[in-house]
């Protein structure tokens, strides 16, 4: 599909991917308040026209950028913890799922996080979105939990030791904040289980 800014139309559903692939991109990297329309209509290719007739305001454009990503973050972590055999290493699935996450060269922290840290005095639609994603990802984990026959407390504390790692790691840039969180989550986890029966190291996957 050429591009609009050429001379050339655009369909819908083109358009609207390419403003939030661009948005997407540019916030993450850039911060949202430091990133204008204008950015985001050069980066697309979209002209500034056809941009507000899809996303009537930038906080429109933000909100459709961490609904998707919401969606993105949930399929990807279900499909990473699935592929474990044990409901043991799917819980520990989770820190080698940061981990390879902190690993990216751009990683700059969790998108949601940063969100609510520059919009949460002033945009009730991001908080509520941002709620939404942290609730699922704390469900996520507290299934995975259950399933290993761990108590719901115990859930509750690893996804504060997730979220915790989230941000230690874009502030030190050292992806060892997830090995670290995963050391905890399996001493957490050995606590839980019956006096002998620690939880084994997964197989392939790094020593706690």
């Amino acid at each position: 599909m050429v591009l609009q800014a050429r001379g050339f139309d655009m369909d819908h559903t083109t358009a609207e991917a390419r403003l939030l692939d661009a948005a997407d991109a540019l916030f993450y990297e850039r911060g949202i308040q430091a990133v204008g329309m204008d950015a985001i209509r050069a980066a697309s290719g979209v002209s500034l026209k056809r941009t507000y007739q899809l996303f009537p305001s930038k906080e429109h454009l933000v909100e459709a950028v961490l609904r998707r990503r919401d969606r993105a973050v949930r399929d990807a972590l279900a499909a990473y913890t699935s592929a474990r055999p044990t409901p043991t290493e799917r819980v520990l699935a989770v820190f080698d799922y940061l981990r390879d996450w902190f690993d990216e060269p751009d990683y700059r922290g969790c998108a949601f996080i940063n969100s609510f840290a520059e919009l949460g005095g002033t945009s009730p639609n991001v908080v509520d979105i941002v709620r939404t994603h942290k609730r699922a990802f704390a469900d996520h984990l507290a299934a995975l939990v259950a399933e290993a026959g761990g108590p719901p407390a115990l859930a509750a504390q690893l996804a504060l030791l997730a979220n915790g790692a989230m941000v230690t790691a874009a502030i030190t840039g050292d992806v060892g904040a997830a090995r670290e969180a995963r050391a905890a989550a399996r001493r957490l986890l050995d606590a839980d289980a019956a006096p002998g029966t620690a939880v084994p190291a997964a197989s392939g996957q790094p020593p706690a």
